[in-house]
């Protein structure tokens, strides 16, 4: 090779090496300016978690006091960055919070178990503005809250009242596709869940305590599913809807806190305007209700019968409901305003008052005025098949003519057909203005009664004496 044709090679070859450091330099800078144009968060991580800590380990970081404006700017930048999907609360740490969390759609806020979402002290928010609600007032969509604790400082914040649209834990209106699911919801004012003009709403193993509303409370919604939760009742209702239809409710265990307010029925299923047709309620376990076990009502204007039928009420177990003393609509099923309701494989043990009831109480609003809740209708029926009633008790108040297994207090409009259930030990007796040609009066023979096993044993006079369809 000649001298001239070596310089021209080692001139190339710098040439390519500026080049190429240029080029770097200029990749740098551009990723410096992306960073440096986005404000606040130009130290996020090129991952799908946005982290916020209370230790100054994660992206944002909270001193305990005003904890939701770190967390809503974590929150927004997941809104507006498509490729963050997630906002996640480390613990263990306690977020104090004196204004509402905002989420945005396709956003998960999830957090450690140890993670603690807490009301301020003295809060002072007007009623309707919830602990966690939407980021857009036109609703949001495919939404996950998960794993982490809301604390809802009832006993710091006793200036308002229970069941008063206070504090709800997490509010969404004219939302879809919402999963909530692993939380510990404790100590409100309000509902732990609550929907309205939502739909695929999905409500699954958490922890409800002691409340100042509902656990779950969807309003005119479609697609509602609440499974394998855990609540304790204060106030009002565990599981709850409003005028919505596609409704499962399975797997729950719901009981209520013992106190002057602890509140109403395990599970409310409630019809006044809209359509509930298909709603079914399955393999839960409710017991101690303060109010009764599932109260199934429709009310208002006269409606079709389309509209409020076919709930399916299977293979849940009930005992010692309706301990309240100061209301006299307690006992196992209370139901009025609804047609072809199937009742069956269920067990109902010492429930106050009655298992079944067809009846509509009188209820006061706050200011004293009654609510009338009486269907206008006639013709609503109840199948009651294949369940096992024993051991029903007095209610505590007006329990004259009270402690049957079944009782009507409606016959003019509404019918029981019953078809072999097993009655055994019912204080008052068996029927009130009701009766049965294939309904057996045996001992059923639990496995273990008093630790509430109520699998058969295999001398059980239950075992094929059921409806044969």
């Amino acid at each position: 090779m000649n001298q001239k044709h070596l310089r021209y090679v080692r001139q190339n070859r710098k040439k390519i090496g500026v080049s190429i450091v240029i080029l770097i330099f200029l990749i740098a800078l551009g990723i410096f300016i992306l960073y440096a144009t986005q404000s606040d968060y130009s130290l996020i991580p090129l991952n799908k978690i946005v982290y916020v800590t209370g230790d100054g380990s994660g992206n944002f970081t909270c001193d305990g006091s005003n904890d939701q404006v770190e967390i809503n700017q974590a929150l927004a930048y997941v809104a507006e960055h498509p490729q963050y999907s997630t906002v996640h609360l480390k613990g263990p740490y306690t977020y104090v919070i004196s204004d509402s969390i905002l989420i945005g759609s396709k956003t998960v806020l999830e957090g450690d178990s140890t993670a603690v979402v807490k009301l301020k002290d003295n809060a002072g928010w007007p009623v309707s503005k919830p602990l966690i609600t939407q980021l857009d007032s036109a609703g949001i969509h495919k939404v996950t809250i998960k794993g982490f604790e809301i604390n809802g400082n009832h006993d710091q914040n006793q200036d308002k009242m229970k069941g008063e649209g206070y504090y709800n834990m997490i509010q969404f209106l004219d939302s879809k596709n919402i999963q909530v699911h692993d939380m510990y919801l404790h100590d409100g004012h309000g509902d732990g869940l609550k929907v309205e003009r939502g739909s695929n709403i999905q409500f699954y193993k958490n922890k409800v305590y002691k409340l100042g509303h509902d656990g779950l409370y969807t309003i005119e919604c479609t697609n509602v599913e609440a499974w394998n939760n855990k609540i304790t009742c204060r106030t009002n209702s565990g599981l709850r809807i409003w005028n919505s239809n596609h409704v499962k409710f399975h797997d729950n265990v719901i009981d209520s806190f013992f106190d002057w307010s602890a509140g109403g029925p395990g599970i409310l299923i409630e019809k006044s305007t809209g359509i509930v047709n298909d709603v079914e309620v399955y393999n839960n376990t409710i017991h101690d209700t303060y109010g009764p076990g599932i109260w199934l009502i429709g009310y208002g204007e006269s409606y079709p019968r389309e509209e409020a039928k076919n709930v399916h009420i299977h293979h849940n177990t009930f005992y010692n409901t309706g301990t309240n003393p100061g209301i006299d609509w307690v006992g196992g099923i209370v139901t009025s305003g609804f047609y072809d309701t199937l009742i069956e494989n269920n067990v109902f043990d010492g429930i106050y008052h009655a298992a079944i009831i067809n009846m509509y109480p009188s209820v006061s609003t706050g200011t004293g005025d009654q609510v009338d809740l009486s269907p206008q209708g006639t013709g609503y029926t109840t199948i009651i098949r294949n369940n096992i009633i024993v051991n029903t008790q007095k209610r505590t108040k007006d329990p004259d003519g009270t402690g049957y297994a079944v009782i009507n207090y409606l016959p003019e409009t509404h019918t029981f057909v019953l078809e072999n259930n097993c009655l055994y030990n019912n204080s008052a007796g068996n029927y009130k203005n009701a009766n049965s040609t294939t309904d057996i009066y045996v001992d059923p023979f639990f496995v273990d009664q008093k630790k509430h096993d109520y699998h058969l044993k295999p001398n059980s006079p239950c075992k094929d004496a059921g409806n044969p369809a």
